[in-house]
């Protein structure tokens, strides 16, 4: 469960606060539906990341947390 929270913190977090800066644009975009694009994406980072780099926690792991998250943000919202 430790390996997959930072991806579940994030994937509940990056939608709910892009909310508070893209109201007006996210208005119509469903929150749960941004939550599960981005659990999927995150988890498939931590997975890639542990994989390449042979270890837990790297901080390219986490960059890319934090890029796929935007990803699913703009994807599924902003686009």
């Amino acid at each position: 469960m430790n390996f997959f929270l930072p991806a579940l913190a994030m994937a509940v977090l990056v939608p709910a606060m892009a909310r508070l800066v893209w109201w007006q644009a996210l208005k119509s975009a469903g929150w749960w539906r941004q939550v599960r694009w981005c659990a999927a994406l995150n988890v498939a980072v931590l997975v890639a990341g542990l994989l390449v780099m042979g270890r837990d926690g790297a901080m390219a792991t986490y960059a890319g947390l934090v890029l796929a998250s935007a990803l699913a943000v703009w994807w599924t919202g902003l686009r």
